[in-house]
């Protein structure tokens, strides 16, 4: 029996993300004040609600203890970009990971092509196949941790035109879409073979 009380900060974390497995990647895209595009991935991301759609980010401070250029993006322009990673951009997201100076952009340390929003102005990757425009609906202090907790909410959604959707439905079929998934440590898991089951159905008691 493990007491996550009783382990180091660096414990607890290499634990819980090597057990809440596989998660997905956002990859959150942002600009500061002064327009300059940041982009980093983040693996405490998850899906909150459908309606109204949003989406969760825990963003932790830097290594150092400073506030990373996300957040502080985040609170001088309310809006970031989620975009999808796929096995193609795999290897450019690990790059963007990198703890550059605020007046770097990862984008070009990446290599990855940017695109710019209109309205409102906030960048994206090109070349991901669904990318999620998001206003920050609220930040969540998560005391006493120093990580805050970001929801934005689903404002529009660019998809590629390549994906492929079930018939008469909104659902992408998860073959067009080869995501990526983060495990523990420096581990990923790519897209293998995909099982579909039916949901059970309880027998009729009228009969």
């Amino acid at each position: 029996m493990v007491e996550p009380d009783a382990l180091s900060s660096r414990a607890r974390y290499e634990l819980l993300t090597s057990l809440v497995v596989p998660r997905p990647i956002g990859w959150i895209s942002t600009t500061s004040s002064a327009r300059i595009p940041n982009l980093a991935p983040f693996s405490f991301y998850a899906a909150l609600s459908a309606t109204p759609m949003l989406v969760g980010v825990s963003i932790a401070p830097r290594r150092t203890g400073a506030e990373k250029d996300s957040l502080t993006n985040m609170r001088a322009h309310p809006w970031f970009c989620v975009n999808l990673v796929t096995v193609p951009q795999l290897e450019s997201m690990n790059l963007t990971s990198a703890e550059l100076p605020p007046e770097t952009s990862e984008f070009a340390f990446g290599d990855v092509r940017l695109e710019w929003n209109d309205d409102p102005e906030i960048p994206f990757v090109s070349e991901s196949p669904a990318v999620l425009l998001c206003s920050v609906e609220r930040e969540v202090d998560l005391a006493p941790s120093t990580t805050r907790l970001v929801l934005g909410r689903v404002r529009q959604i660019r998809l590629a035109p390549e994906l492929d959707f079930e018939p008469g439905s909104h659902r992408v079929r998860p073959e067009s879409l080869p995501a990526v998934g983060r495990l523990g440590g420096n581990a990923y898991v790519l897209p293998g073979e995909i099982r579909t089951l039916a949901r059970p159905s309880l027998p009729d008691p009228a009969r």
